[in-house]
């Protein structure tokens, strides 16, 4: 396998992971405030990475690339949680997953601006085509939503895509699960006290289903997910793997209707199914 397909291959392993992101945190703002629920994930996140860290013995990063941790720190670790997590108290985790669909659009053009690249002209109709369906989708209404919400999951989209695209191209340097690992850490003197502070006086009320979805998110979306996605981003190009997102609706739409039986309008499969046509079309001009 070249390394450009491996980069496409651990993209989408990546995508995957992140498609149950935000049923499962949809799941846990049920019973645990959105604040600690982001501080919580990342301190256990945090405590598994650094734990990698120091089995591996890695090599700590140069000064010079600190503030570039802490840009995809804010990112992914701080900004995308928190900003869904308050997103999905005022909308459906189906409606949420739609705003996803902008993540490629928002990941390629911090790639040109941080990562130096400059995909073809063709790649940006098709990206443009599919950030624009989406959008409109949003704009029309379509699904349970409300402008808090909305303007929350555009605030997350535009964080994300920073926090993408600074990781992917610190991950050329250090490697994939190394940033996303130094990333948490560097954030760990910062969440650990803010999720002790936040934490509820009783924890009686979670329910198993919660703990369930706060595991994911911490271990999965939080940690694992990364490695994957980081090391596609660096391996194949962030704003032509980073396009991989526009499936991500697809896979979060099934799982929103599987597990948590929220409903699937015909208008939301019409969306992610073009998303599938820009996202080829996208590879195959970047």
């Amino acid at each position: 396998m070249d390394k450009s397909t491996g980069g496409w291959v651990n993209g989408l392993v990546g995508v995957a992971i992140f498609a149950g992101s935000l049923p499962a945190t949809r799941v846990a703002v049920a019973d645990l405030n959105p604040s600690f629920l982001t501080c919580a994930r990342a301190v256990v996140a945090a405590l598994l990475g650094g734990s990698f860290l120091l089995a591996q013995r890695a090599r700590r990063p140069a000064a010079a690339d600190v503030p570039s941790l802490a840009i995809a720190a804010l990112g992914v670790v701080v900004g995308f949680p928190l900003l869904t997590a308050l997103a999905l108290q005022h909308m459906t985790s189906a409606h949420s997953i739609v705003f996803v669909g902008l993540l490629p659009l928002s990941t390629a053009v911090f790639a040109v601006l941080r990562g130096g690249e400059r995909p073809r002209g063709l790649f940006w109709v098709f990206s443009l085509a599919g950030a624009a369906v989406v959008a409109g989708y949003a704009a029309l209404g379509g699904g349970q939503g409300s402008l808090i919400g909305d303007l929350l999951m555009l605030a997350a989209v535009l964080v994300c895509g920073m926090g993408y695209a600074e990781g992917a191209r610190l991950s050329r340097k250090l490697g994939g699960w190394q940033v996303i690992s130094w990333a948490l850490v560097l954030s760990l003197p910062l969440m650990l006290p803010l999720a002790l502070w936040l934490a509820p006086a009783s924890l009686a009320h979670v329910r198993s289903a919660t703990w369930l979805s706060f595991v994911y998110v911490a271990v999965f979306s939080q940690l694992i997910g990364f490695v994957f996605w980081y090391r596609g981003l660096a391996q194949g190009g962030i704003a032509a793997v980073g396009q991989l997102q526009l499936l991500q609706p697809f896979m979060g739409l099934a799982l929103a209707a599987v597990l948590l039986h929220e409903q699937v309008s015909g208008s939301m499969l019409v969306v992610t199914l073009v998303a599938v046509v820009c996202v080829a079309g996208a590879k195959k001009y970047a």
